[in-house]
């Protein structure tokens, strides 16, 4: 573990800092990401030694609970923060509460702002989704020479904004191989092979949770959470109904489950009402 000051000046510890995932990069040591929504998913990536993770700023708090020293990056999703002071307040405000650094998929000028403000910022190219119409649809990007030339100017303009890192999204393995060589970002690999200096899942494709939903050509699941989260929804809804038919049949609650007053306070109860 490694003693920083977070943006808020608290000393804490953390797993890895950004020196040393910069060196890893160097090194071509290979760190994984993966997603969290809450402290229970947290948790479990903490216990399994995951690098880092990332969530939403909104879940930030829940998330810090279950991984309380491990580097986490806090994503600006661009819906909820709109003007630059939007942006720049609700970056301060989660990098205030621990996020060891932030992502936006917003212009280089708004990295530019962020980095500005002495926040470790990392950016967002490749297919990223809302242009995903540009592409003409949802697919893998970096599959011609000048698809990769683009990507790697969108990444030089990140890097001169200021930013650390960047994730790269549904890009063609080896244009990721050789852009990698002429940037000094740490890459997340999203869906973009072995170039990434980080390879990133979301944790439910992982956990098979999303085993019988259409899943993207990377992603990959090592186990059957689906199958164990139907087998729970079952058990809920005979409880719930079972709970529900109790209260219409009188059944609960019953006395094994309710207090009574003491000895003769029902009846001075009674008399004060009266």
């Amino acid at each position: 573990m490694k003693r920083i000051y977070t943006y808020g000046h608290e000393q804490v510890e953390r797993n890895i800092t950004i020196s040393d995932i910069i060196e890893n990069k160097k090194n071509r040591v290979k760190m994984t990401q993966v997603t969290a929504q809450n402290s229970q998913e947290a948790e479990i990536l903490s216990d399994q030694n995951i690098d880092m993770i990332i969530t939403g700023s909104d879940t930030y708090d829940d998330v810090r609970k279950g991984a309380p020293n491990t580097f986490i990056t806090a994503a600006l999703f661009a819906g909820r923060f709109i003007t630059k002071d939007e942006i720049l307040k609700g970056a301060i405000d989660v990098a205030m509460k621990g996020a060891d650094s932030v992502l936006t998929p917003r212009s280089p000028e708004i990295v530019e702002m962020l980095s500005n403000e002495g926040l470790h910022v990392q950016g967002h190219v490749g297919m990223v989704p809302s242009n995903a119409t540009l592409f003409g649809g949802i697919r893998t990007v970096g599959k011609t020479a000048q698809e990769a030339i683009n990507i790697l100017k969108d990444l030089k303009d990140l890097e001169n904004a200021g930013a650390f890192g960047a994730e790269v999204e549904c890009v063609a393995e080896d244009a990721l191989v050789e852009i990698s060589k002429h940037t000094s970002l740490v890459l997340n690999s999203l869906g973009a092979g072995s170039g990434g200096d980080v390879i990133f899942l979301f944790f439910e494709d992982i956990c098979g949770e999303t085993k019988d939903i259409k899943i993207p050509r990377h992603a990959k699941s090592w186990g059957d959470g689906k199958k164990i989260l139907e087998q729970l929804n079952k058990e809920r809804s005979k409880s719930i109904a079972n709970f529900k038919n109790d209260v219409d049949n009188k059944k609960f609650p019953n006395n094994e489950h309710t207090i009574s007053m003491n000895d003769g306070e029902l009846d001075l109860l009674i008399n004060e009402l009266k």
